[in-house]
């Protein structure tokens, strides 16, 4: 009974280790642009050699996967790209002055790492913004938005923070004993 979860996590650790071997193989399969046996082979040694020689250190992982919040996740991320997309198309054609932009501090409410780098990936991903400094103490990100000329677009932009993080911690999280500390300071509005 007592080996039961250490047999779960090698074979958790066995399932990402070749899931991580896959990716680096596909990848190079998608860097060279055709799909051969032997570019195949070339991509899975290339693999197990940056596997071998570079390898990652271990993000805790203490959660489950819920599959709606992920869902929900990834169809709200496609729909702040684009939407984001198109924004930044018009500021970049339109007859008027660039907007006013800066940077904005939020406020995370998640203990994991893995959860908090996943949410900053998603905050680059949408056009418009960048992740400039993450202060992992404090659970702090800064973020530099194009556009904060206003209070609906600084408003705006704080509640699709809120909504990824929501959603991230909802599909990856633990439900129940998980400490989270949301710090109740407002957003800034810049003057």
């Amino acid at each position: 009974m007592s080996n039961e979860p250490t047999r779960r996590g090698t074979r958790r650790n066995t399932v990402v280790r070749v899931g991580i071997l896959v990716w680096l193989a596909l990848v190079w399969i998608a860097l060279w642009g055709d799909l051969s046996v032997a570019n195949l082979l070339g991509g899975l040694m290339v693999a197990a050699l940056i596997m071998v020689a570079l390898p990652l250190p271990r993000v805790p992982v203490a959660g489950r996967l819920s599959l709606l919040p992920l869902i929900e996740l990834l169809m709200a991320s496609a729909y702040y790209a684009l939407e984001s997309s198109l924004q930044v198309a018009w500021l970049a054609i339109r007859p008027a002055p660039m907007p006013v932009s800066g940077v904005l501090r939020v406020y995370s409410g998640t203990r994991s790492d893995l959860v908090l780098v996943l949410w900053a990936d998603l905050l680059n991903l949408i056009p418009g913004t960048m992740v400039l400094e993450i202060d992992r103490r404090r659970c702090v990100v800064y973020v530099h938005v194009l556009d904060v000329g206003s209070a609906g677009a600084v408003d705006k932009f704080y509640r699709t923070t809120r909504r990824l993080e929501r959603l991230l911690i909802e599909g990856l999280e633990r439900s129940t004993g998980w400490p989270f500390a949301r710090p109740t300071s407002p957003p800034e509005v810049p003057q």
